[in-house]
């Protein structure tokens, strides 16, 4: 007769399995670990929790040499897929044909104002010449970039993928809308009206809208819709009703 079996010994719970001990943890105590608890969590999750605790070991080593990598490619490259796939899907990236991702890499500082030797010929609050500020984004940057080598397809979206002391990186999300897995898809088909032609040339986009000033709400974001020129036109045209 054989021995009997300790059912506790073969059912005993495995501690790295256990509610009660994190989910992850990555880079000697860099990421604060999350618990699943009852709740079922995508592959996705995990991944932007990563992406979230950029200064973490793991990621700070990972960037460090993918930004090595960036630094010997073209300043725009085309990728067979986005580098941060949660978040290039929840700006619109589909894995399907018709969606084409690009890497573009744009120099990082201020803008110096383009006049020869410096000399500004103007009223003298118009002199400076450096120390200042572009007024839209990197990334917006990058967009119109992207938009002006590729004439042919549509920028989508755009997201931050990395950033060294001279670059910083973004990826594009662009559309051939001349395919027909995208004219046929009545969830993007949208962008294929003309009037989306160089979208994120006309401040279009997420990022454009973000740097005119049509995130905000309330009073004092009055003066930005419908845009600043057509709120200074408002205010400063006399209109009186006439007479017929």
């Amino acid at each position: 007769m054989p021995d009997e079996v300790d059912e506790t010994e073969h059912h005993r719970p495995d501690p790295k399995y256990t509610e009660e001990s994190p989910i992850l943890s990555v880079g000697a105590g860099e990421v604060e670990p999350f618990h699943c608890g009852d709740c079922a969590m995508g592959a996705y999750k995990y991944v932007s929790e990563l992406w979230r605790k950029k200064q973490s070991d793991v990621m700070r080593f990972l960037q460090r040499v993918r930004c090595w990598e960036y630094r010997q490619q073209p300043s725009i490259v085309r990728l067979s897929r986005p580098t941060r796939p949660d978040k290039a899907r929840r700006l619109g990236y589909k894995a399907k044909q018709g969606y084409v991702v690009y890497r573009v890499r744009v120099r990082r500082g201020g803008r110096k104002r383009p006049v020869p030797k410096g000399i500004v010929y103007g009223k003298p609050t118009n002199q400076g010449v450096t120390q200042l500020k572009f007024q839209r984004s990197k990334r917006s940057v990058a967009e119109e970039r992207a938009g002006r080598k590729l004439g042919g397809l549509r920028v989508l979206n755009s997201y931050w993928v990395n950033e060294d002391s001279t670059y910083k990186y973004f990826e594009i999300i662009l559309v051939d809308v001349a395919h027909s897995a995208i004219r046929n898809d009545p969830r993007i088909n949208w962008l294929c009206n003309p009037v989306h032609k160089h979208r994120e040339l006309r401040g279009l986009t997420s990022a454009g809208k973000s740097n005119r000033g049509l995130r905000g709400r309330g009073h004092l974001y009055h003066k930005a819709r419908p845009s600043r020129r057509a709120t200074w036109k408002r205010n400063n045209t006399l209109s009186l009703r006439r007479y017929r």
